[in-house]
């Protein structure tokens, strides 16, 4: 039986998380073993794989206060309720140069659309660990970073570009130039009130409707759509796309959900109208 985690050791672990998202934030190189080892000397025996993952569990608590997570910290959601979100939202709320730094960053969109290798930009969606489920029981009332990266909207345009460039070379790989020359950029062209971004083309010629979703941070950062987009995705199934584009930044990737949203997501309501009378 696992012995469980003291107040003490929760605080060091997370205050360790916390300098080393603010480094990451920061563009600063740093060596999360090294940062182990360090914190290792702090704990009551906690082998690598118990610390990893503290450090996984944290993620998911920083994703439900809508912050980005440690980049290679996967988050997950089995984590000790009763004390793990309070003790993270306690030191969030203490880190000020933390939260100036997030203001910055999700404002901040790439100058230049990075280089990316074709044939190594799709992976797989990620599993369904369930790690949006959970509300985290947390006192801070934080903003929402993630949400408001989500709004840039310098950080889609850039995610469309990708993906158009992305469409492009699939389709000349298979010897369809002339589908990739009738690719519609259906955002500029249409607005968002066709609920989807890109216009392309299956091999066979059929139509391929894609929405786009970027995000500077990692793979597991939800996403956020209206009920615009979830509509159009649930009317044209069978032709809908969706494009999830992560690490935009620095090494742009991508996985892609297709059919009804609503069958590969956890759908949370985020916002609700108010009517007085």
């Amino acid at each position: 039986m696992s012995r469980g985690w003291s107040k003490a050791e929760v605080e060091a672990t997370v205050e360790d998380y916390l300098d080393m998202l603010f480094l990451e934030l920061s563009g600063k190189r740093y060596n999360k073993s090294e940062h182990r080892r360090n914190l290792q000397s702090k704990l009551n025996g906690r082998s690598d794989g118990a610390v990893e993952l503290k450090h996984q569990n944290i993620s998911a608590v920083m994703i439900e206060m809508g912050i980005p997570y440690v980049n290679g910290y996967k988050p997950r959601a089995n984590y000790q309720r009763s004390l793990l979100p309070d003790v993270v939202s306690r030191l969030v709320s203490k880190r000020f140069d933390l939260h100036q730094m997030l203001a910055v960053d999700v404002e901040e969109s790439p100058s230049v659309l990075p280089q990316f290798d074709f044939n190594a930009v799709l992976e797989d969606p990620p599993k369904n660990d369930k790690v949006s489920e959970g509300e985290a029981s947390c006192s801070f009332k934080n903003i929402n970073y993630l949400e408001r990266e989500a709004r840039n909207q310098a950080i889609g345009d850039f995610g469309e570009e990708f993906v158009l460039a992305y469409e492009k070379e699939r389709l000349e790989r298979v010897n369809k130039g002339f589908l990739a020359d009738r690719i519609e950029h259906v955002a500029r062209t249409q607005g968002p009130s066709a609920g989807y971004d890109i216009r392309s083309y299956n091999a066979d010629g059929t139509d391929r409707f894609i929405e786009v979703k970027a995000t500077k941070y990692g793979k597991n950062i939800p996403f956020f759509v209206t009920q615009n987009e979830l509509k159009f995705s649930q009317n044209n199934a069978n032709r809908y796309f969706l494009y999830r584009v992560f690490e935009l930044k620095t090494q742009p990737r991508m996985f892609s959900l297709s059919g009804n949203l609503a069958l590969h997501c956890h759908l949370k309501p985020t916002e609700f109208m108010a009517v007085v009378g």
